[in-house]
């Protein structure tokens, strides 16, 4: 993020463009190293192809941990669906 002459910084639209983009991801789980190797390859406008396949891989990573968070749920909702049942047999 550019600073002004004192030292404070500037927060232009790319800039808060990058910041929306990496919370995002953060929040999301991506792992900071693929966020770190991605945007320096950005700012040096390097190996597009190997930008592509970061994103590809977290992708991939993201799908996995929803399809386990789909299976926890459901999980979850059959305990609380049945815990009257549950708790009245003992």
């Amino acid at each position: 993020i550019p600073r002004k002459a004192n030292g404070i910084r500037d927060f232009d639209e790319i800039s808060c463009k990058w910041l929306g983009f990496v919370k995002c991801m953060r929040d999301a789980g991506v792992q900071i190293e693929a966020l770190i190797e991605y945007v320096n390859l950005m700012q040096h406008n390097d190996n597009p192809k190997r930008r592509k396949e970061i994103l590809i891989e977290q992708r991939e990573k993201l799908i996995n941990k929803v399809v386990t968070l789909q299976e926890t749920i459901e999980r979850l909702n059959y305990k609380i669906e049945n815990y009257d049942k549950m708790s009245m047999k003992k």
